[in-house]
């Protein structure tokens, strides 16, 4: 996303009820890009988007360091229409796939899903995809393969778009299925309107036009398309003008041929291209390459063998197919396989994940998620292990490389940075590194380092997950160097050093914080095989030492434990005290749930006292009392993330729903299921109950996820989804929580998954 796009956006934004101006939003669509074969660790990995319309946009650039492609739009131009001038639609009346005004804003140029639509005007030129109804979009299977049905306006028939990303390729196939009202001897083209950025740039671009396709570049990024049926014509066009940008309507792409700045045309990155079409349909692919690494012929080659090979939906679907390297299992496998594909897609070739993806480059309203929390991605390395060793899913390489990527980003003093660029494992901007900088301690986030510790110490316990591999002796190093990093942040009186919370917005002494302290060093305790005996000894000690620390967070009045211990004195904006450093904070946080899988890893260890069972028990009550939502007449309800919760609200009064808190709130309920079990206490049929009711709302056919199958991080009360889709993080828990349940038969009699030979 370029800058010219983002005040584009905000044109057509601004003022919206629940929309953010100058964002990408994925809230609607699917996306396309599974990791590259873990075999060729330099092998490049896009993620590519296709919006309900067909448009496509690349997000990769954390997971490959190219950028590649910023928007495209397809579309289809019938024998005795004009060329392409603009972006102006033939025969449609500018509704979009959701009808007039969908969104009830009045602004006729946002749909429904937040996705851009084209105003109209008189000239006509070519039927525009995402100016059609969508019929329907789907994914081939369990594959990556994006299916988009256009229905073409004045009953001409059918359009049906296929989307592979292959690697560093990304192949768009349309087939055509006209109606009768179409002449049989007409012409057709397909339409393709590129805007690249290559090197992240959207000015000083050059383009070489080769026999075989196109080649876009700045200087080390260098972009091609190409087609099997050649290009009847391939014409560079001029991005929006300075005049354009100032002015408040917005601009629609692409833009008509200059005629007096005629080597404009040259110097963009936009280009647009009319493509004959066969009887098959017609195909087009970019290729994204490092011009240090590839040269040109050799990235030539690679284009027209890709043109060559894919240039039908049958040779797609084959392709997306050998792409799955492991079936959904269990008792719900199409939900397994949809969150496997979900982490797939998020993935880089090092193993290390995206949050999601980056709608707001520009940090317009958030701090971007197109990047690398240890935090997140060692949560999910868990649940991933856990769900593998129940389901046997194959993922023993995603487990390796995933610790392996641990080993190489520790820093010397055994924590980790707050974040990293997932393809380079190297720093990315953050600003919870205080252990990297001058200044306080505070910006810090010690429960990245613990969930790391938790990982690396279950994943060297209990098989062989990485016990014989090339990553074993580095990890149990990490692990030891970890640990005592952990030991560094454990602060006399048992809790942990002040530091910043998981939400990242407040600093102090958490109550989630100390929940991944404890399950870090009860893991670390109980992993006999990863650990000296002197260090199995000090983790138990630790363990205790937390465990017996967090009834200073207990607060008697709410049946719960405290959100934090507040560090130092909190003003608000007029400068009136809010907090003196000591106080307790008792607000409620679905962080904070994270105590239940904490507890039942010590019981293992040490054992869970009655008056502890008690109180986690009141604690998770109250917590699903307090941050429950039903709001009246919406579609959805979950878990709001704490009380008070202000953040992305736009015109909405109260907090929004959550799909991690859900999905947290129904790993919680069923690790206390599970606890509770264990010590034969009743109650955990209660909570065997909650964690399924809590499980329904982020299933695929649940209120929490979207027509495509993603959970989106969170909901308005309207049922309009916000904020980064996919959400790794809730994907995973999701799975891990199946498995638990399964694993523990907590599921219904019908649903549980038969025991693995081997099994217990």
């Amino acid at each position: 996303m370029q800058l010219r796009d983002a005040l584009d956006d905000v044109k057509r934004t601004e003022g919206h009820e629940t929309l953010f101006p100058g964002e990408r939003r994925t809230t609607a669509g699917l996306f396309s890009g599974l990791t590259a074969s873990r075999a060729d660790r330099s092998a490049e990995t896009r993620l590519v988007h296709v919006t309900p319309g067909g448009e496509t946009t690349d997000f990769g650039y954390p997971l490959s360091g190219l950028h590649g492609v910023d928007r495209a739009r397809f579309g289809l131009r019938f024998e005795g229409e004009p060329a392409v001038e603009n972006g102006v639609n033939s025969g449609s009346d500018d509704r979009g796939a959701g009808g007039a005004d969908a969104d009830g804003t009045g602004a006729d140029d946002i749909d429904a899903d937040g996705g851009r639509r084209r105003a109209g005007g008189d000239a006509e030129s070519v039927v525009w995809f995402d100016d059609c109804e969508t019929a329907e979009q789907s994914y081939h299977g369990d594959t990556a393969l994006v299916v988009t049905e256009h229905v073409l306006p004045d009953d001409r028939g059918t359009a049906t778009q296929y989307d592979l990303t292959l690697g560093d390729a990304h192949v768009t196939h349309v087939a055509v299925d006209l109606s009768a009202r179409v002449d049989a001897d007409a012409e057709v083209e397909l339409v393709a309107f590129y805007g690249f950025s290559p090197d992240g740039r959207d000015t000083r671009i050059g383009q070489l036009t080769h026999e075989s396709g196109v080649e876009l570049f700045h200087t080390d990024e260098h972009d091609f398309v190409g087609s099997a049926t050649g290009f009847a014509e391939a014409e560079g066009r001029v991005p929006t003008k300075f005049a354009e940008l100032l002015d408040p309507e917005p601009v629609d792409l692409p833009r008509g041929v200059d005629t007096d700045r005629y080597e404009e045309g040259k110097l963009s990155g936009n280009l647009v291209c009319r493509i004959p079409l066969t009887d098959d349909g017609a195909s087009v692919a970019t290729l994204l390459t490092d011009a240090t690494e590839t040269p040109r012929d050799a990235a030539l080659a690679r284009l027209a063998d890709l043109t060559a090979e894919y240039d039908d939906a049958a040779s797609l679907a084959a392709a997306a197919e050998a792409q799955v390297e492991t079936d959904g299992a269990g008792p719900r496998p199409e939900t397994a396989a949809a969150d496997l594909r979900v982490l797939a897609l998020l993935s880089a070739a090092t193993g290390l994940r995206i949050a999601g993806p980056d709608f707001d480059p520009y940090y317009a309203h958030s701090g971007g998620y197109g990047y690398t929390w240890f935090r997140d991605d060692a949560e999910i390395s868990l649940f991933l292990l856990q769900a593998d060793r129940r389901f046997d899913l194959g993922l023993a390489d995603w487990h390796v490389r995933s610790a392996q990527s641990y080993c190489d980003a520790q820093r010397e003093d055994g924590s980790w940075p707050h974040r990293v660029w997932p393809f380079a494992n190297r720093l990315a901007p953050g600003w919870a590194n205080g252990r990297l900088e001058a200044g306080p301690d505070t910006d810090y986030q010690a429960d990245q380092t613990a969930s790391v510790v938790t990982f690396l110490a279950e994943a060297l316990d209990g098989d062989d997950t990485l016990r014989g591999t090339d990553a074993e002796a580095d990890v149990r190093r990490t692990l030891a160097a970890a640990l005592d990093g952990l030991d560094e942040t454990l602060a006399d009186d048992g809790l942990p050093v002040p530091c910043q919370n998981a939400w990242e917005d407040a600093t102090g002494r958490f109550s989630h914080t100390t929940a991944t302290f404890l399950e870090a060093y009860a893991t670390a305790a109980d992993a006999t095989g990863a650990l000296d005996d002197d260090r199995l000894a000090s983790a138990a000690e630790n363990a205790t030492r937390v465990y017996d620390a967090l009834d200073d967070l207990w607060v008697e009045e709410r049946g719960a434990y405290a959100f934090r211990l507040v560090s130092e004195a909190e003003l608000d904006a007029e400068g009136d005290v809010v907090f003196e450093a000591g106080d307790v904070d008792d607000t409620l946080d679905s962080a904070s749930l994270a105590l239940a899988a904490a507890h039942r890893e010590y019981d293992a260890v040490h054992g869970v006292d009655d008056e502890r069972l008690d109180r986690l028990v009141s604690h998770v009550e109250s917590v699903f009392d307090a941050l429950y939502r039903d709001p009246d007449g919406s579609p959805v309800e979950g878990l709001a993330r704490y009380e008070g919760d202000p953040w992305r609200q736009r015109s909405q009064d109260e907090p929004k729903v959550w799909t991690v808190s859900t999905a947290w709130g129904a790993n919680a309920a069923a690790h206390l299921a599970a606890l509770l079990d264990d010590h034969d206490d009743p109650r955990a049929e209660a909570f065997t109950e909650r964690a399924r009711d809590l499980l329904a709302l982020v299933m695929p056919d649940g209120p929490l996820s979207t027509a495509g199958g993603y959970l989106p991080e969170q909901f308005f009360d309207d049922g309009t989804a916000d904020s980064a889709t996919p959400l790794g993080w809730p994907h995973a828990l999701r799975l891990a929580t199946v498995a638990l349940l399964d694993e523990r038969e907590m599921l219904e009699e019908e649903e549980r998954v038969v025991a693995k030979a081997g099994d217990d």
